[in-house]
């Protein structure tokens, strides 16, 4: 049965994701994404008029596999804090695996002349990050709000250096794509344990006053 609606919009956008990460941004072109899909061109633009409106749908999209992915920290068990350095851990398994590394290095790639979509990728895969745990914070601890976003920052920043900037760098091997639940993989005990780590350095001295 020919795919239709919302169900080919996203074919279409999956398909369109694995030619951009194989090409790049530029070299991606709008008849490769349509060959890939098996669909027509005359379709391919009745959903997407022009390479750059694709590229920020993709980004939307990875926004919900992520979502998907990641959850937010009160989706995970157990004590709040458990809870927050499961969700870090989480985060770190997906901001490490190989697709996400190359949307964020194709997304660095377009920033000078398409900064609309570098932002808007950093956004989904940053931005969106550190909000979740902002309001975790402030609901659970009752933080202000400046003092959660800024614990919310310094935990992504903390967590993710070096070994993002590593993979992003190809200094590491790229890691392998991980799939969605329900067969996403557990989480590293490394992850875990370090995640439990900059919690007591970063969150518990505030919860403590």
């Amino acid at each position: 049965m020919a795919r239709r609606g919302e169900e080919l919009r996203t074919h279409i956008l999956y398909a369109a994701k694995e030619v951009f990460l194989e090409l790049g941004f530029e070299r991606a072109s709008m008849d490769q994404v349509a060959a890939r899909a098996q669909t027509s061109k005359r379709t391919l633009y009745a959903y997407f008029a022009s390479k750059e409106a694709l590229y920020l749908a993709i980004v939307e999209y990875v926004r919900g596999v992520s979502l998907e992915r990641v959850k937010t920290p009160a989706d995970y068990p157990g004590p709040p804090l458990e809870a927050l350095a499961q969700f870090l851990a989480r985060f770190m398994q997906s901001a490490l695996h190989g697709p996400a590394i190359q949307m964020s290095r194709m997304s660095i790639g377009v920033a000078s002349r398409f900064p609309d979509g570098a932002a808007e990728y950093f956004e989904v895969a940053f931005q969106s990050v550190a909000e979740r745990i902002a309001v975790f914070l402030r609901g659970t601890f009752r933080l202000t709000p400046r003092t959660a976003n800024d614990a919310a920052n310094a935990l992504l920043g903390r967590i993710l250096v070096p070994r993002f900037l590593r993979a992003l760098f190809a200094v590491d091997p790229l890691p392998p794509a991980i799939p969605l639940p329900p067969d996403t993989p557990p989480v590293s005990s490394s992850d875990l344990g370090l995640a439990r780590e900059l919690i007591a350095e970063i969150v518990e001295p505030l919860i403590e006053h």
